[in-house]
Order: structure tokens, then C-alpha cells, then sequence
């Protein structure tokens, strides 16, 4: 296990592509359960006009033998800020990245883009079945009606 970004001074990636998604040993791996990330300010650009888009995430995930750590992951959220992408595929390159970082047991990732020429875009995506018996809260945040 090398971190290489916790403590330390860190720069925003230039791109989703250059960061780094670092993860570390689950301190529970015989136990099922929820990790939650919200990112309430996510922004990338339009790679028709280049104006920003704004978005709410929220990734669910059941890890298995590793966690992702939280200050990579909010650096290579960050990398889409001056990242050309339409809003699928910004939602999957996130849910893709974590899935091969950290090879999760399930994740679920909801991305609530906020509207652009009057029509907001919700992206949704799931690897398969939750484990049996877990606990899985809604993700609440509303359909669009002003969010």
C-alpha cells in the first residue's frame, strides 16, 4: 500500500486520465457494508460549447479487500473541472476509475446533472446485484424541480 497524497500537498490532476485513484486495505473485510461519497459540486465542461456543467454525486459502494481513500478520490473528481465531457460519460469514467481501483464488491452511482438549455440529465448506474442483506439508503437527492 503506497499513499502518496494524503498529508501531503497535492495538485488538481490536469486530467480524469492523469489521476491517481488511490485506495487502502479494508479494516473490515468479512463484513458487508455501505461506503457513501457525496460530491454536492461537481463540474466539467461541455465538450461542444466548453461552458461548465454542475452536478450532485452520489457513489455507493461495498468494498471488498479496499477502500478508496477520500482526498484521491476528491482530486480526481476535481480533474473534470476543466475536462470536455458529455454528462455520461463523466458519470461512467467515475464509476469506471472506481471499480478498477478498488474492485469493489457493488457500487451504485447516481449523477444529477443540473439543467442545460432547460433539461436536467440524471445518470444512473449499478455493477449487478447489492449483497443479500444490506442495508442501502436512498440516495436522496430530489428529481429536478429547482434542486
Amino acid at each position: 500500500m503506497i499513499i502518496s497524497q494524503l498529508g501531503e500537498k497535492t495538485e488538481i490532476p490536469a486530467s480524469p486520465g492523469a489521476a491517481v485513484l488511490e485506495c487502502v486495505p479494508d479494516p473490515h473485510p468479512k463484513t458487508d457494508y455501505l461506503v457513501r461519497f457525496s460530491c454536492p459540486e461537481f463540474t466539467s465542461l461541455c465538450p461542444v460549447t466548453g461552458q461548465p456543467d454542475f452536478a450532485h454525486f452520489v457513489i455507493d459502494y461495498v468494498p471488498d479487500a479496499l477502500i478508496v481513500e477520500s482526498k484521491s478520490l476528491k482530486l480526481f473528481l476535481s480533474s473534470f473541472r476543466n475536462h470536455g465531457a458529455f454528462h455520461e460519460d463523466c458519470t461512467l469514467a467515475i464509476a469506471n476509475k472506481m471499480v478498477a481501483a478498488a474492485k469493489p464488491k457493488w457500487l451504485r452511482i447516481g449523477g444529477y446533472w443540473n439543467p442545460r438549455g432547460g433539461i436536467p440529465i440524471d445518470i444512473f448506474h449499478q455493477t449487478g446485484e447489492p449483497p443479500k442483506g444490506l442495508w442501502i439508503p436512498g440516495q436522496g437527492v430530489a428529481a429536478y424541480k429547482g434542486r
